[in-house]
């Protein structure tokens, strides 16, 4: 395929529709972009918006249920949308390459890292094995692997997800193709990991000259790396252009709509100072967790940890993957012994308890989890989910206890009619709702929220925090926010605790935290908040709220 002036990338009337049995239903309508040489171009929208479908078909990578019903792709000017399979294989990775969402699944775990970047060169019979293994050293130098021969060598499950997401980057440029298809490349990963992945693309752009698709939910990141946005909702365009002119003046109210609730763009909402001499909810003083592994060997994974959380105000731990968070908020909730230190709900000194004792306090403490989709037993209805609680630590009539479900289920935002559904006929949004409602129904004293809002759309984050803070205010309640992203964390949290290595490195106030931190690693967390490269956030914030265009 021969190199022109033609635009890279250009998409024109662009319909995929996708088979269901008998019926078919259209997902992408009339889409039509470019994407010029050395360009960066960001596809951006939530869940179901076609984004991802309008990216597979250019790479010719649809599923089986999914086809071009109109329109065409022409990529460095030649039509591809009605090449085979054969054909298209023949481009891939030489002229159009993809950089997948998921590194952890990616790879194949039973192929040495050097045998899979190697396999790209192989497939298109560029070089000689000895010439392969040299290029496969420098593609992994090239992408900022450390001990390149050592990473060759090694199996996918040896490396971090940070270090996998590089090898798939390698991969993707292997062959200098005139496009990289960026399908949610930092999703998965921590925020800081996530500023390098995205600084090392740019970077290969620069000095490549390749142009990027790069498919993302997260306008803060759209906003930092993009030329220009494309913003889609249920299929169809609703504005595209320059990203600074449609971030400082979105035409659209569904644009407008997603920088409202775009966390890392959004103005820090204004929290009341902290009152003083509130009760203490929850302390946490000297905690040390200790494991023994395999090898014999102790590891420390919490290294002196303490806290205090009071009641009915927000306390967010922070931090990047094995940062001990996770071992912090287990121990807080009663499911392991901590190996010293004490941790105290209210009156109560939860390492001390044990058989009855602990199983009544862990009603004082409930969890919400990270994944609504995994945290709900498919087979059982909304009712019976939200009812179980009860069912474990209270003899109430059943007649009370449908009438405390139908009450806490109405307080969450959700209708009646969902209490006789199956957990897979209701959205993320309902299915994290009703997470909520589970937790809330014991009326506990805690609430810790595990990553309780990081896999869900934007608008629907937005909408679950607004609820958070609602219940918060009416209820009182207390909450434990663990999460890996600060701007999240600025939005919703009173207090922060910082965790680096098992340690606590910083602790304060949001506003004592973000804005006067000490710690090189603090200030390198909240530097890695996508969106701070945008200019015109705080104008684009007071357009925003003036409601809509005329």
């Amino acid at each position: 395929m021969s190199i022109s002036a033609n635009p890279v990338l250009d998409v024109r009337d662009l319909d995929i529709s996708y088979s269901h049995g008998d019926e078919r239903s259209t997902v992408v309508h009339g889409v039509s972009f470019t994407v010029e040489p050395g360009e960066v171009v960001a596809l951006v929208g939530e869940s179901g918006s076609g984004k991802t479908s309008t990216a597979q078909a250019v790479i010719g990578l649809l599923a089986g249920n999914g086809r071009i019903e109109r329109g065409s792709i022409h990529l460095n000017g030649e039509e591809i949308s009605r090449w085979s399979a054969r054909r298209l294989r023949s481009i891939r990775g030489a002229v159009v390459s993809l950089v997948p969402q998921d590194p952890g699944s990616s790879l194949n775990p039973v192929l040495t890292i050097g045998a899979q970047v190697r396999e790209i060169l192989e497939i298109h019979g560029r070089l000689d094995r000895r010439e392969a293994d040299r290029k496969v050293i420098e593609l992994l130098t090239n992408v900022g692997l450390s001990e390149p021969e050592l990473r060759a060598r090694q199996y996918p499950h040896e490396l971090s997800g940070g270090m996998k997401q590089r090898v798939l980057i390698a991969i993707a440029i292997a062959l200098r193709p005139a496009l990289i298809i960026a399908d949610e490349p930092t999703s998965a990963l921590d925020v800081t990991v996530q500023r390098r992945i995205l600084d090392l693309i740019d970077d290969l752009r620069r000095e490549y000259g390749t142009s990027v698709l790069l498919v993302t939910h997260d306008l803060g990141v759209a906003a930092d790396r993009s030329d220009k946005i494309i913003v889609l909702q249920g299929g169809r365009i609703q504005e595209q252009g320059k990203t600074a002119d449609v971030l400082a003046s979105p035409q659209s109210a569904y644009t407008r709509k997603l920088l409202s609730d775009a966390p890392s763009l959004a103005a820090a909402k204004p929290r009341p100072p902290l009152k003083p001499g509130r009760p203490t909810a929850l302390t946490v003083s000297n905690l040390v967790q200790d494991f023994t592994l395999p090898t014999g060997r102790n590891f420390r994974a919490v290294d002196g940890i303490s806290f205090s959380v009071a009641r009915g105000t927000t306390h967010a731990v922070v931090g990047e993957s094995g940062s001990g968070k996770t071992t912090t908020i287990r121990s807080i909730a009663g499911f392991q012994k901590p190996t010293s230190g004490e941790i105290r709900i209210g009156d109560l000194d939860v390492a001390s308890l044990r058989a009855e004792a602990l199983r009544q306090f862990r009603r004082k403490v409930q969890l919400v989890y990270q994944n609504p989709w995994a945290s709900l037993d498919p087979r059982q209805t909304v009712q019976a989910i939200v009812e179980e609680p009860m069912l474990n630590f209270d003899s109430l009539p059943r007649t009370e206890r449908e009438a405390r479900v139908r009450a806490i289920i109405e307080r969450v935002g959700l209708p009646a009619t969902v209490l006789s559904r199956l957990p897979h006929a209701l959205s993320g949004g309902q299915r994290q709702r009703v997470a909520i409602a589970r937790a809330l129904v014991l009326e506990p004293e805690v609430v810790v929220l595990d990553e309780a809002v990081s896999a869900l759309d934007v608008t629907v984050q937005a909408q679950i925090l607004e609820l958070l803070a609602e219940l918060q205010r009416d209820l009182g309640l207390t909450y434990v926010f663990v999460s890996h992203d600060l701007a999240v964390v600025r939005q919703i949290a009173d207090t922060v605790s910082v965790l680096h290595n098992g340690r606590q490195v910083d602790y304060g106030t949001v506003d004592e935290v973000f804005s006067s931190t000490s710690t090189a690693y603090t200030r390198e967390l909240i530097e890695a908040i996508p969106g701070r490269k945008f200019p015109h956030a705080e104008t684009s914030r007071q357009f925003i709220k003036a409601g809509p265009l005329s």
